[in-house]
């Protein structure tokens, strides 16, 4: 029996995604879970699922 080909973290998490956007339909579903994935992953802060309204609004103002 062969040992099997060694895959990179970045190859399983995106074969993990392609497994779970099959069911999801509609391509703007899978790009969204995607890059929701996507961020969780990336460096940074504590991630919340809050609505980035509160923020966008304040850049908005300064940008007036």
């Amino acid at each position: 029996m062969s040992d099997p080909i060694p895959t990179t973290s970045e190859q399983r998490l995106q074969e993990y995604l392609s497994r779970l956007t099959a069911v999801l339909g509609h391509a703007d579903r899978r790009q969204r879970l995607v890059g929701y994935c996507t961020g969780l992953l990336l460096p940074g802060e504590r991630k919340s699922i809050e609505p980035p309204r509160p923020s966008l609004t304040a850049a908005a103002a300064q940008t007036d």
